[in-house]
């Protein structure tokens, strides 16, 4: 029988832990270090000798266990009690002040009050958003956003990061509470993520294509201890649910969030008039090249908490907050060719092939062109110089021809008038500016509805991919959805690159599929108009799969939320 830990040795390896703690906390946090790196490495190598030597001192939230864990076999999910929606978009001052007009419009009407509306002004991250779970002051539970509604375990991996607590400072003024969930966006600074690229290539390994995928790729791997290897910070915005505390602002939030010792971006603005989030605005556009994290624009939020709690959300977003983007990094190139794509629901996009450009850090060889009225529209020609630009510094689009380059060998360019993939007609119906293919066996609807089928935010079959998906649908294998329920081993290992263990894995994810919550059913379906908010939607007012299937398109208009259009397009289906 081994002897009783020695009392002594407990209290300090319990001092220890809170003193690297409030270390972490003054270094990455407050950027405010009171004890050198050589000190802190002396009291974290003191602290790791106790562990080896008493196992049962070793605790979860201890600062040695940042090192990362074993490596996990497949990610977990979990709901969340409070969705993390997107937010609408704003282009331009005009989109601003449209946005405020309708904040001050439902505030007098809901609080007959002609109150000065205060915002609080954050730069928008270019990052990874995730929620963090604290439980009486100590994380117990990360998460990827997901769809909003469910997320990925990344626990491990977070724990990680060492400018994210894993308790909570006790010594401030109003105490942590029992149950916090806190959002934040987990970034790399762009000089690491050089550095971290650099040293990829020397080993062989691909580059990642900027910073915000290097973060994403990091948090998403199945061994923390890859992940502890990588260089990611956070900056938290907000909160999800929180129990026993309320704060009148968002900026006193943002205040708490920091004295509990989670790290907050230092350039945000509380309790601004709609005028300073303007003048701010053109000062963060002017200074974001000299930051050290890449931003895409800023976000705008009503700040007094009740006017939040009034104006309530959509569906998808808020409706007291608006993210102002940057304007778009624009770059000229050629245009070499258009290919003509068919969508899952049978839409004709007509994609530009381009002379690759750098267009803000990213290779950039494709665009959208839309459809045919904008071909039309801008007189895009193959063989044009075209002034590519990615709009929301995220999507390629090309915005216009620069004519003046033009040597009169450009061809212009026809939509085709049968499907490029069936042959079969097509056709544009007079309210649409979309072209159709309206064979439902045609392969490319079907290999799109499948992969949509079997995607993350619907059945989330994991390995069942574009490729995979091409190769059953070509084959014969896979005709409808029901169809990827009765594949079987023997089927799948006489495809490409599918060996034994991938063929079991896949067989596994397709088994756990059959059980979902409806919603990701509903949006597995594929129907026109209905995303993942709109069938989240539906799933709570029917509640079964039978009364939404049996519903009509009057008890559909009824729902908040689902208008005329989608009501016709699910009655369609």
């Amino acid at each position: 029988m081994s002897s009783p830990l020695n009392p002594d040795i407990a209290f300090r390896a319990k001092a220890l832990r809170e003193e690297l703690h409030r270390h972490n906390c003054r270094y990455y946090v407050l950027d405010d270090p009171e004890i050198s790196d050589a000190e802190y490495d002396r009291l974290m190598q003191e602290l790791v000798a106790l562990e080896a030597d008493y196992p049962e001192l070793r605790r979860p939230d201890s600062p040695t266990q940042r090192i990362g864990a074993p490596p996990l076999e497949t990610f977990e999910t979990v709901e969340r009690s409070v969705p993390m929606l997107s937010l609408d978009n704003a282009f331009s001052r005009n989109d601003v002040m449209k946005f405020h007009k309708r904040v001050h419009k439902e505030v007098m009407k809901f609080f007959g009050t002609d109150e000065k509306i205060l915002y609080t002004a954050e730069p928008k991250m270019d990052g990874v958003a995730v929620e963090l779970v604290y439980e009486n002051g100590a994380l117990t539970v990360a998460s990827t956003r997901g769809d909003g509604y469910r997320g990925e375990v990344i626990t491990a991996n977070i724990r990680t990061i060492r400018s994210i607590p894993l308790i909570l400072e006790t010594i401030v003024e109003v105490a942590s509470p029992s149950y916090l969930e806190v959002r934040g966006e987990v970034f790399m600074e762009i000089e690491k993520f050089k550095r971290l690229n650099a040293k990829r290539l020397q080993e062989g390994q691909p580059a990642f294509a900027n910073p915000r995928n290097a973060a994403a790729g990091s948090l998403r791997q199945l061994d923390s201890r890859i992940t502890a290897k990588r260089p990611l910070d956070i900056f938290v915005y907000g909160i999800g649910r929180m129990t026993g505390v309320s704060f009148e602002s968002h900026g006193e939030t943002l205040k708490q969030l920091q004295a509990w010792g989670l790290k907050i971006n230092p350039h945000i603005r509380s309790q601004v008039s709609i005028e300073e989030v303007l003048t701010f605005h053109e000062k963060l556009e002017e200074m974001r090249h000299d930051l050290s994290y890449e931003i895409d624009g800023m976000v705008v939020k009503v700040d007094r908490t009740a006017f939040q709690q009034r104006l309530g959300s959509k569906a998808r977003s808020p409706r007291w907050a608006v993210a102002w983007k940057f304007a778009a990094t624009q770059e000229t190139t050629i245009l070499e060719d258009i290919e003509v794509q068919v969508g899952r629901t049978g839409t004709l996009t007509p994609v530009a092939h381009l002379k690759p450009i750098s267009v803000g850090g990213v290779t950039v060889t494709r665009a959208t062109l839309h459809n045919e009225d904008e071909i039309k529209r801008k007189d895009i020609r193959i063989g044009d110089t075209v002034l590519v630009q990615r709009a929301g510094d995220v999507i390629p689009d090309v915005v216009m021809v620069v004519a003046s380059k033009r040597t009169g060998r450009e061809r212009p360019f026809e939509m085709p008038r049968v499907c490029p993939v069936c042959r079969e007609p097509v056709v544009r119906l007079e309210d649409e500016s979309a072209i159709r293919c309206v064979n439902a066996s045609c392969p490319a609807q079907v290999k799109a509805a499948i992969v949509h089928f079997a995607s993350k935010g619907a059945l989330d079959i994991d390995g069942l991919g574009e490729k995979l998906v091409a190769q059953l649908v070509d084959k014969g294998f896979i005709r409808s959805y029901a169809d990827i329920f009765s594949l079987n081993k023997e089927c799948l290992m006489g495809l490409e690159r599918m060996g034994e263990k991938s063929a079991d894995n896949l067989i596994r994810a397709i088994e756990k599929s059959k059980t979902i919550p409806l919603n990701r059913f509903i949006y597995a379906l594929g129907i026109r108009h209905v995303g993942e908010a709109i069938a989240s939607l539906l799933a709570s007012h029917f509640g079964g799969i039978h009364a939404f299937l049996t519903s009509d398109e009057t008890a559909l208009s009824t729902i908040e939320g689902v208008g005329p259009v989608i009501a016709e397009s699910i009655r369609a289906f």
